[in-house]
């Protein structure tokens, strides 16, 4: 192998979850519960797992959701079709914040929290309508402002350390985007892309950032999630036993695990062949740390 290629991290990763969810995706680890958070998007479900019993906590909401997030003050919130749910920890749902509620094929997707506990969150069309998505960040107040217009399906989000890039995907514009930002302001400018990624290699979901500045990026329908470096350069690969791999994100014990999320995506057959273990939650030692997930809420 030269010093050209790749590495390939694929010799360490193991089943998380052996279940089949149908669109896996959004693992956060909940730095306070020391639980993974992730969702199975279609079903509504979102699960808590914890890594010591291997015992899954099931909430249930009834719609479509995107993500789930930690609250500082306890609980959840979750995205979903009419705006963003809040989920005690009883299990009480309710709409805390509607988001497009005038666009009725629009639903909310992927998200994370920025240090200072704002949410940053977009929208897809279910019809897949060209640029009919928004990015949003929604704060603490649970005031919302539309930040990116334009946008296809509104997917992965990352900071680097100090918080002064964020990385996007939209998933069909053929590659990952970078903003610079201001975490005091909580605003974005000079958006330019970040690496451009071929269709035929998978479209690019959920993605992380770990405490070199490196990005690593879940390939959907390309069967692995990709470590790029700072500048744009292929340095790494996790290679899956399922195509649809849709996000990925740093956890457990000293942030040194990468958890990866899968679908089945029976509900949206696609008409690809059945993978036994797509759906799966896997994890891989890559030997980085990534970057802790912050809850949503004020600091």
């Amino acid at each position: 192998m030269t010093s050209d290629e790749p590495i390939d991290y694929s010799e360490s990763l193991q089943v998380v979850s052996a279940i089949n969810f149908d669109i896996g995706e959004g693992p956060i680890w909940d730095m306070s519960s020391k639980r993974l958070i992730c969702v199975d998007c279609n079903h509504g479900h979102v699960y808590l797992l914890d890594l010591d019993t291997g015992k899954f906590t099931l909430q249930e909401i009834d719609q479509a959701i995107g993500i789930a997030l930690p609250c500082k003050n306890g609980g959840l919130v979750v995205t979903s079709g009419d705006g963003l749910l809040s989920c005690t920890v009883e299990g009480e749902v309710s709409l805390i914040v509607p988001v497009e509620a005038n666009l009725k094929a629009n639903r909310m997707n992927d998200g994370k929290c920025d240090s200072r506990g704002r949410l940053w969150t977009g929208t897809f069309s279910k019809d897949f309508k060209r640029d009919a998505g928004s990015l949003y960040r929604i704060d603490p107040d649970l005031s919302v402002r539309k930040m990116v217009s334009g946008i296809r399906v509104s997917n992965g989000i990352a900071w680097n350390k100090n918080e002064t890039l964020m990385y996007f995907n939209d998933t069909l514009s053929g590659g990952v985007d970078v903003f610079d930002y201001d975490v005091i302001y909580g605003t974005l400018s000079n958006r330019r892309r970040f690496v451009d990624i071929k269709r035929e290699e998978g479209l690019p979901d959920g993605l992380t950032v770990d405490v070199e500045g490196y990005v690593w990026v879940a390939l959907f329908y390309g069967g692995e999630v990709r470590r790029y470096n700072p500048e744009g350069m292929l340095v790494g690969v996790v290679k899956l036993p399922v195509s649809r791999v849709t996000s990925c994100n740093f956890g457990g014990k000293n942030l040194g695990d990468l958890f990866i999320t899968t679908a089945d995506f029976k509900i949206d057959d696609d008409g690809r062949p059945h993978e036994p273990e797509a759906g799966y939650v896997f994890k891989c030692q890559p030997g980085v740390q990534g970057l802790q997930s912050y809850p949503f809420g004020e600091k």
